[in-house]
C-alpha cells in the first residue's frame, strides 16, 4: 500500500511538472545569473542571463554542451527566477540556451514585460516563436534548418565562423535578412586564434559586417 501510494505522488508530480513546462510556468533552467553581454549588438550591457535546457542542433564546436539534455537540468518555476530581477532591479534580461524556442516563453517574457524589463532572445531558429521580447539575435546552424519567420523578424544575424567555407553560410543567410538586420561574424572559441585573421579580412572586404567577440571570455566572467 505504501508503495502504491509513493508511485501515485510520484506519477502526480510528474504530470504537474509537465503542465507547468507546457504553460512555461516551469522551465528545465540549466542556469541564471548576473553578468555582462559578451557578443554581439548588445556586448557590455548588464544583463540577468536564463539558460534554458535542450537543443538537437549537435553543433560540435558548442561551448555548453551541457545544455543539450534538458533532463539534467531542475524543472524550475520561473516566478523565483523573476524575484530576483525585481529585486536587484535588473533592467535586461537575456534568454538563451539550449534553445529557448523549445518551450512556451509567454508566461516567462509577459512577467518580465510587466516589469519593463529590456527582454534578448538568443536562438538557432528552428522552433516556433512564443512570447513577447525587444530584441531577436538569430544564430542558425548549418546542421539544422532555421524556420523562415526568423529571416523576417531579426533584429542581429550572427554567424559563428568555424572553418572558412562558414563565409559561404553567412552570406547566405545575410541575403535572407531584412535591411535593418545587423549582421555579425564570431570566431568559434577554440579555434579563435586561426579564425580571427580570416574573418577580420572578410570584415575589411565586407563592411556590411561587424566582429563580434565573446568578451566574457576574455574577462573570465560568466
Amino acid at each position: 500500500m505504501l508503495y502504491y501510494i509513493t508511485y501515485l505522488t510520484f506519477y502526480i508530480f510528474i504530470l504537474v511538472n509537465l503542465k507547468l513546462i507546457e504553460t512555461g510556468e516551469s522551465l528545465p533552467i540549466m542556469e541564471h545569473f548576473y553578468s555582462i553581454q559578451g557578443e554581439g549588438f548588445n556586448v557590455g550591457k548588464p544583463a540577468y542571463f536564463i539558460r534554458i535546457g535542450g537543443c538537437d542542433n549537435g553543433c560540435s564546436w558548442c561551448d555548453v554542451k551541457e545544455s543539450w539534455d534538458p533532463q539534467i537540468h531542475p524543472v524550475t518555476n520561473v516566478n523565483k527566477i523573476i524575484i530576483i530581477i525585481k529585486q536587484n532591479n535588473i533592467d535586461n534580461v537575456v534568454i538563451t540556451g539550449g534553445e529557448p524556442f523549445k518551450y512556451n516563453l509567454n508566461y516567462l517574457t509577459e512577467k518580465l514585460n510587466k516589469l519593463n524589463i529590456n527582454i534578448f532572445i538568443e536562438t538557432s531558429g528552428t522552433e516556433p516563436i512564443t512570447g513577447r521580447f525587444h530584441w531577436l539575435t538569430f544564430s542558425p546552424k548549418i546542421n539544422t534548418k532555421p524556420l523562415d519567420i526568423y529571416y523576417n523578424i531579426a533584429d542581429e544575424l550572427k554567424i559563428i565562423i568555424s572553418n572558412e567555407s562558414d563565409f559561404k553560410w553567412a552570406e547566405y543567410n545575410a541575403s535572407k535578412v531584412k535591411p535593418y538586420c545587423k549582421l555579425y561574424l564570431q570566431p568559434e572559441w577554440s579555434k579563435q586564434k586561426q579564425i580571427m585573421p580570416l574573418i577580420i579580412n572578410y570584415i575589411l572586404k565586407n563592411p556590411q559586417w561587424s566582429l563580434s567577440l565573446q568578451i566574457h571570455k576574455y574577462l573570465n566572467i560568466p
